[in-house]
């Protein structure tokens, strides 16, 4: 599936990934970002996150937006083996989106249009 990361220029967007674990047994993930603006992404509570049994946990994915063309990577989460099991390997395409420009201040300045 996709995370789409959609707001104003420079804004900064963290979204969160709910992971499941319908298992008897804990399950644990390392996340890394791949792709072409995987620099551009970050994991701001770390690569690795451990579920218990029947519980859920998440993964948060913060992206602040410094271009104006969509920056695009993809989340890899890869199961340690927990307890004797392994998880399944989990992808998620990140997408970033321009939706609004705010100016940062306004100048005001005076000039004349040409001279003689």
């Amino acid at each position: 599936s996709t995370i789409q990361f959609a707001g104003a220029l420079h804004a900064t967007i963290v979204k969160q990934v709910c992971l499941k674990n319908p298992s008897t047994r804990t399950l644990a993930y390392n996340a890394f970002l791949v792709g072409r603006d995987a620099d551009e992404f970050l994991l701001p509570k770390g690569n690795t996150v451990t579920i218990p049994a029947m519980q859920q946990g998440f993964v948060n994915v913060e992206f602040t937006i410094r271009f104006l063309h969509p920056a695009e990577a993809v989340l890899l989460l890869i199961s340690n083996k927990v307890d004797g099991i392994d998880g399944a390997t989990l992808t998620f395409s990140l997408k970033s989106e321009v939706k609004t420009i705010e100016p940062l201040g306004m100048i005001k300045c005076r000039s004349p249009c040409y001279e003689l």
